[in-house]
C-alpha cells in the first residue's frame, strides 16, 4: 500500500536540519547513535544523515544504531526492520532491554502496585494499568531510559550525538522541537568521565509525504505496518496514542491478534479501556472469545460504576501534590469508605479501613508521615 501523495517522487526533499552545536560536534570526532524504532522517521534519518555525514567526511567507524526492544509490544517484524535499516546504513546495531520486564509487564506492574496503593489507602482513586499521553512510561523507561545508559557505558569519554526522528508537524507537543540540545540525563556536565551527549532531529521539518519519498527513493527497508496493513505510524502493535485506524491495521495483523487478546484480557480484568475514550475490545469486537467479550461487558459496567463512585467522594480531598492535605471530617470519611468498599470486593483487595474512624486515623498517619517520605 503506498503511503505517498501525488507528485511527492516530483519533489526535492527537504534539507536536513543541522546547528552550529552539532556541526562542531562532529567537527570534533563526536560519535552518532542512530536510534531505530523500525518506523519510517528513524529509517528516513537514518539513511538522509548517513548520506550528509559521509559528504561531510565523517568517520564511519564512530557511528552505531541503537534499538530497544518493548519485548511483547513490538510488531513481530521489527527486529528483522531494524536490522535491515542498520545493515542499509552500514552501521553495527546494539539492542537494548529493560531489565524489569517488556511494555507488558510494565503496564501489568503498574496495576498490581496501584490496587497495593489502593488498597493502603495511599491513593484516592485507584490507578489503571496504561500510560497516557501526559504519562509516557513506554518512551521514557523502556526506551530513553534504557538506551541512554547503555551509550554512555559503552561510548564513556567520548561525545556522543544521538539521532531521533522527530517531526514538529507530528503533534503539537512536537511543535517546538528543537533542531538539538544538550541531553544532560545520563552524562551531566562536568562529569570525571568527560562524556557528552546530546539530541539531534534532523527531519523536525519533514512532513511524512517525505518521509515516505526517502524510504522509496534511497531503498530504505520500511516496515510492513505501513506498506502491506497500512498504517500511518509504528511504534507498539498497540499504541495508547494511537488513532482508530492505526489500531484497525494493527489488529488485520494475524501475528498480532494474540496480543490483542491479552491486552482487551487487562482491559477486563483492571475495568480500565486502554485509551481514555476508546476500549481497545470495541476495535475488533470479533476477534475476542465469548468468554472475554463477556468479560469486557462487565467490566465497562463495572467502570462506570467506579467512576460515579468516585465522583461522590470529597472532591476537595483529591490528589494533589503533597497529597493528603487534611483529615477528612467523620461525615467526609464515611462516605469514602462506602465508596472504596465495592471497588475493593471487584478487585478482591482487602479492606483494611472498613469504618470513618479508620479512614480519619489512616489520613492524620499519612499527613503524619509526610516529613519522613521528604527526607
Amino acid at each position: 500500500m503506498s503511503m505517498l501523495m501525488p507528485g511527492a517522487f516530483n519533489r526535492a526533499l527537504p534539507a536536513l536540519a543541522i546547528d552550529a552545536r552539532v556541526r562542531d560536534a562532529l567537527a570534533d570526532g563526536a560519535w552518532v547513535a542512530f536510534n531505530l524504532s523500525g518506523g519510517k522517521d528513524s529509517g528516513a534519518s537514518a539513511h538522509a544523515v548517513s548520506g550528509l555525514l559521509d559528504r561531510m567526511g565523517h568517520p564511519r567507524d564512530r557511528r552505531i544504531a541503537v534499538h530497544a526492544d518493548l519485548g511483547r509490544a513490538e510488531w513481530e517484524t521489527t527486529p528483522v526492520t531494524v536490522e535491515a535499516i542498520a545493515a542499509h546504513i552500514g552501521v553495527p546495531l546494539i539492542v537494548v532491554r529493560r531489565g524489569a520486564g517488556d511494555m507488558v509487564a510494565r503496564w501489568e506492574q503498574r496495576f498490581e502496585n496501584g490496587k497495593t496503593r489502593y488498597e493502603a489507602l495511599e491513593t484516592y482513586n485507584l490507578i489503571g494499568p496504561w500510560s497516557s499521553s501526559s504519562l509516557r512510561f513506554c518512551t521514557s523507561e523502556l526506551k530513553a531510559q534504557v538506551i541512554g545508559p547503555a551509550l554512555a557505558r559503552r561510548l564513556r569519554g567520548q561525545t556522543i550525538i544521538s539521532v531521533v526522528g522527530i517531526r514538529r508537524d507530528e503533534s503539537l507537543r512536537r511543535r517546538n522541537t528543537p533542531v538539538s540540545k544538550i541531553d544532560p540525563r545520563f552524562a551531566k556536565p562536568g562529569n570525571r568521565h568527560g562524556t557528552r551527549m546530546m539530541l539531534w532531529h534532523p527531519l523536525v521539518d519533514w512532513a511524512a509525504d517525505s518521509v515516505f519519498a526517502c524510504h522509496a527513493r534511497g531503498a530504505v527497508p520500511l516496515h510492513d505496518a505501513y506498506h502491506i496493513h497500512g498504517a500511518t505510524r509504528l511504534s507498539c502493535r498497540f499504541c495508547v496514542l494511537a488513532s482508530f485506524h492505526d489500531l484497525t491495521a494493527s489488529v488485520r495483523a494475524p501475528a498480532n491478534l494474540d496480543h490483542y487478546r491479552h491486552l482487551v484480557g487487562i482491559e477486563a480484568a483492571s475495568t480500565f479501556s486502554f485509551q481514555p475514550a476508546r476500549w481497545l475490545a470495541d476495535v475488533a469486537p470479533d476477534a475476542l472469545p465469548s468468554d472475554l467479550a463477556a468479560a469486557i461487558d462487565q467490566a465497562k459496567r463495572d467502570a462506570g460504576e467506579r467512576r460515579a463512585l468516585e465522583a461522590s467522594m470529597p472532591p476537595d480531598l483529591r490528589f494533589v501534590k503533597g497529597w493528603p492535605s487534611r483529615v477528612p471530617t467523620l461525615e467526609e470519611a464515611a462516605i469514602i469508605t462506602s465508596v472504596r468498599a465495592p471497588i475493593l470486593a471487584r478487585h478482591r483487595l482487602r479492606i483494611l479501613y472498613p469504618t470513618a474512624s479508620t479512614v480519619r486515623d489512616r489520613f492524620a498517619e499519612l499527613i503524619a508521615l509526610k516529613p519522613a517520605n521528604r527526607a
